[in-house]
């Protein structure tokens, strides 16, 4: 009985460390993705380099832009699986680079909505994500019934993406995105359980992968409620 009690705070303290260093590390991506949207909205020599701007109006993207994506989709997919074999110098690195890079491609919404919409929205989604890691974090209930169902609304959202290029219909809009505030709220919870069962075994790098799931699940989660409650510019 003794030796239970005295390793049970043992695993709740390497928890504990783990998901603050799971945090530090997703509020430093976060805030680095919006100083980089910042600065190339602010700089005249950056913003040139990214948009077509004409008469003060956003009419389109360089292949810049493009290019910046590409990559920040490269990355991602290879996130998890180079970290589990790269040095955590190099681990960090790669995260910062993601992080820097969605700040490019975040400057568009900075770009399309006003500063107080865009100011309100990260509000209330702070004040949402905080309310569902703590869910994931006291809930009894294991979570892992929602993986399947979360995994196939989000290839679901993605492909109906895809079509409503096409299609242009504001009815498919608004459908997906009520279904990927439902999906990425479901995934911040299932996430947060999931990363504090593996508090007790994690190491800094895996703190990395945790961090990232988590600033996707925040950003998207975001851009979702922007669609919602963002105001655009004139």
């Amino acid at each position: 009985m003794d030796g239970w009690s005295s390793a049970a705070p043992i695993g709740r303290t390497r928890t504990a460390e783990f998901m603050a260093s799971v945090y530090r590390w997703m509020a430093f991506g976060l805030a680095l993705t919006g100083i980089v949207a910042w600065a190339v909205t602010n700089t005249p020599g950056l913003l040139s380099a990214f948009y077509r701007i004409e008469d003060g109006h956003l009419v389109g993207v360089t292949g810049l832009f493009w290019a910046v994506g590409i990559a920040e989709l490269v990355l991602v997919w290879m996130f998890a699986s180079v970290v589990q074999r790269a040095s955590l110098g190099a681990a960090v690195g790669m995260f910062l680079a993601y992080c820097a890079l969605s700040g490019v491609t975040f400057s568009v919404y900075l770009l399309a909505y006003t500063a107080t919409s865009i100011a309100s929205t990260l509000f209330i989604t702070g004040g949402a994500f905080f309310g569902l890691s703590v869910y994931g974090t006291v809930t009894k209930r294991n979570l892992d019934a929602w993986r399947s169902f979360l995994f196939i609304g989000l290839i679901g959202v993605i492909l109906a993406s895809i079509v409503n290029l096409f299609l242009r219909s504001n009815a498919v809009e608004f459908v997906m995105s009520c279904a990927g505030v439902v999906i990425f709220a479901g995934l911040t919870a299932y996430d947060t359980q999931k990363l504090r069962a593996l508090g007790e075994q994690g190491e800094e790098r895996h703190a990395l992968v945790g961090a990232l799931a988590l600033y996707l699940d925040f950003v998207n989660l975001f851009l979702f409620l922007l669609r919602f409650m963002g105001r655009r510019r004139e």
